[in-house]
């Protein structure tokens, strides 16, 4: 479903994306993971077309893709953002949020569409009329993915969806993210530093170091501890949290 093959991308004279090569199949989840700064959400963003100045290959369920999007494009493709305080308009109501891309493409029933939308994300339809400084974290990013779904997408680009919110948010989101998967038979790409997340949420992962992909691998590795590059080993022993023993062997009393 979606392919990328050398791609790479500048910003001036900073190399952000360095020739990155990945494959998705269709109905399934791939992650990238890799520390703040790694090009992580600069991938997402590049195949999204919110990034014109990349060069390389990027498909879409099999076609090459330019550097302009078209409509159609945004029929199968749809992106979900990081802070979902920062990506819903303060002055619109949750219904104009949702009824945007089905004015944008043209179509029709937009009031059962938006109904069907909020309950397919576990929110009552009362919510059309609220602003977004009336929701929870946890509700504004349920809109966020509800807009996301408005034109039946085939494939979810998912920037560190959960990342802002509270601990216990998360795994609501991340639950109601896997049950839309299997209902709607959709392809995530899936950006997050947090391993426990990828391995939740994914089949296979690719480590990012640097603008590079440094090791692809499947989930269960993550488990196994079977990573093989030293950056991936590094990046999973971080995520096991304080090293107690470790840190005593730094200590000096002298």
């Amino acid at each position: 479903m979606i392919e990328i093959e050398k791609l790479i991308v500048r910003f001036g004279d900073f190399q952000a994306v360095r020739d990155v090569s990945f494959r998705v199949a269709q109905g399934e989840a791939f992650g990238l993971v890799g520390e703040s700064g790694s090009g992580k959400t600069t991938v997402l963003k590049a195949i999204a077309g919110l990034i014109a100045d990349w060069r390389g290959r990027i498909a879409v369920d099999g076609e090459a893709l330019g550097h302009r999007r078209s409509k159609a494009f945004y029929r199968q493709v749809q992106m979900v953002f990081q802070d979902p305080y920062g990506s819903l308009h303060p002055r619109h109501t949750v219904d104009r949020t949702l009824a945007e891309p089905l004015a944008i493409h043209g179509l029709g029933e937009t009031g059962p569409r938006v109904e069907r939308a909020l309950t397919a994300v576990g929110l009552d339809p009362t919510f059309r009329y609220r602003f977004a400084h009336q929701l929870s974290g946890g509700q504004r990013q349920r809109v966020a993915i509800a807009r996301a779904l408005m034109l039946e997408p085939k494939v979810l680009l998912l920037d560190e969806p959960t990342s802002s919110l509270d601990v216990s948010v998360q795994a609501e989101i991340l639950n109601l993210l896997s049950e839309l998967r299997a209902q709607r038979r959709l392809t995530y790409l899936f950006v997050s530093h947090n391993l426990a997340v990828i391995a939740h949420m994914c089949e296979r992962l690719a480590v990012m170091n640097g603008g590079r992909i440094v090791e692809e691998a499947q989930t269960a590795a993550l488990a196994s501890g079977a990573l093989t590059d030293p950056y991936s080993r590094q990046l999973l022993k971080s995520s096991e949290g304080y090293d107690r023993q470790a840190a005593a062997a730094l200590v000096s009393y002298e």
